[in-house]
């Protein structure tokens, strides 16, 4: 089998069509009905650089130390491209990556269109942990929001193209191959194509801010972030129509580059993953972007189709976005494909009762944060773990899945659960003071505390705009 790989950004579950949600989405939804849907598949980290580092390499983040946003993929712990290049496939990579650096052997043999994270030290706010820094940058979400064009649009109409020219070489039938295609969309600046934006009534998601959860991490994180405080009503509704367009617009170009697969003559001998690295909170709980465990920034669509794998069947197993590397190792037919991997291959049975883990090390949280999430069915649980001793969470995701009702103190029995599963995986306490410590040293390298706090701040990694 030959391995398509796709990738959004910043799309949460239900972004698509298939999994219940608002945008229209009908090329996803179609590899859905000849795939496998997964109803419970988390990020390892609700943010960019962290899952993709860990998606790459199929471990846990503090297995590879790439805590943060200026903490990236640099090729040192392998991927599963290092796996399939040395059992002799063509591995290339088309689109964002948020790697170190083009230069470093992260498992490709080409990258087309690559985007890493800038100048290979990334987002240093994001250091900048004890104590939490002031960030400034969060007015620019609600002001680019609306129908128009963007870096990114152009960006991701260049990726598809890319794909296609890719996969209609002929040399696509000479060795086996894998293809890691990955775009910006929906990640904000959420500036949508005017056709796409039409498809949406922005009056129909206008909203009030929702409050803060009351919980001292949280408001920490909202406080740093504080995406929601320039909106307003109807900002609200427009930005949200936007995401819901950028998630039609992302998947009109999944349809194009399965067409391409299809003419190329190669769609039955090969398994298309489609994923995204994290989710979006669109507001919810007076969030915007991703850094929470809440459903909305950590759990993300996946779908697994391919021959052999069962047409339209849907899994409620929890599954972790680690599981990818297996899986793809699996597929390409290498022996002992779990080796040096963390995840299960998802091509293998259901686990209800494993216990999947998210963690978050980043900007504006000052403690880390761990989310364990186990059992599917009538009690669907997840503990949320924050370290110093700081108040955790408790939420009976099958009973309350929008995770109204916090019953940390209701049911200390669950609690002592959660715990016993993280504590049998990992140390979170450990971790919590090894990220800080790397960290720090990171910090004095770059030159302190006060040189990064005085270099200029962003909210979004560039990307170089080929095309229209």
């Amino acid at each position: 089998m030959n391995i398509l790989f796709l990738m959004s950004d910043e799309l949460s579950s239900w972004g698509l069509g298939c999994y219940g949600g608002i945008p229209k989405t009908p090329n996803l939804d179609a590899l859905a009905r000849r795939g496998v849907r997964f109803r419970s598949a988390y990020t390892p980290s609700p943010v960019c650089v962290s899952a993709r580092a860990a998606i790459a390499t199929g471990r846990h983040v503090n297995e590879i130390g790439c805590w943060s946003s200026a903490e990236a993929y640099d090729g040192t712990v392998p991927s599963w491209g290092h796996k399939l290049q040395a059992a002799g496939w063509d591995v290339a990579s088309i689109g964002k990556l948020h790697y170190r650096s083009q230069d470093d052997a992260t498992g490709f043999d080409e990258q087309i269109l690559p985007i890493h994270i800038p100048n290979g030290v990334g987002w240093l706010p994001g250091l900048l942990r004890k104590p939490v820094c002031e960030f400034k940058g969060a007015a620019e979400l609600a002001q680019t929001i609306g129908p128009g064009n963007s870096e990114y649009l152009r960006f991701d109409r260049a990726v598809t193209k890319e794909a296609e020219r890719w996969l209609a070489a002929p040399r696509r039938r000479e060795r086996p191959w894998c293809a890691f295609v990955s775009y910006f969309s929906p990640h904000f600046p959420l500036v949508a194509p005017e056709a796409y934006y039409r498809m949406c009534d922005p009056r129909a998601f206008e909203a009030d801010a929702e409050p803060v959860p009351d919980h001292p991490t949280l408001r920490e994180i909202a406080a740093f972030f504080c995406y929601d405080k320039p909106f307003d009503r109807a900002a609200r509704g427009i930005a949200r129509a936007s995401y819901f367009a950028l998630c039609s617009f992302m998947d009109e170009g999944v349809g194009r580059i399965v067409s391409a697969l299809e003419a190329a003559g190669q769609a039955e001998d090969t398994v298309i993953v489609f994923t995204s690295d994290h989710g979006e909170s669109l507001g919810y709980k007076g969030f915007w972007g991703k850094s929470t465990m809440y459903e909305d920034a950590a759990k993300v669509p996946l779908i697994v189709a391919g021959p052999g794998l069962g047409a339209g069947e849907v899994r409620d197993d929890p599954v972790s976005l680690i599981d990818i590397a297996p899986t793809i190792c699996q597929a390409a037919g290498l022996a002992d494909p779990a080796s040096g991997f963390s995840g299960h291959s998802l091509l293998e049975a259901p686990a209800p009762e494993r216990t999947v883990i998210s963690e978050y090390h980043d900007g504006g949280a000052s403690v880390g944060i761990t989310m364990v999430r186990w059992n599917d069915g009538p009690d669907a649980w997840k503990y949320v773990h924050y370290a110093e001793g700081l108040p955790p969470q408790l939420f009976n995701l099958t009973r309350d899945p929008r995770e109204a009702r916090d019953l940390s103190r209701a049911a200390p029995e669950m609690v002592r659960e959660g715990r016993r599963r993280l504590w049998e995986m990992f140390d979170p306490e450990a971790v919590n003071a090894r990220a800080h410590a790397d960290q720090a040293r990171k910090i004095a390298a770059l030159g302190g505390r006060e040189k990064l706090l005085a270099l200029p701040q962003w909210t979004h990694t560039p990307a170089e705009s080929p095309g229209a």
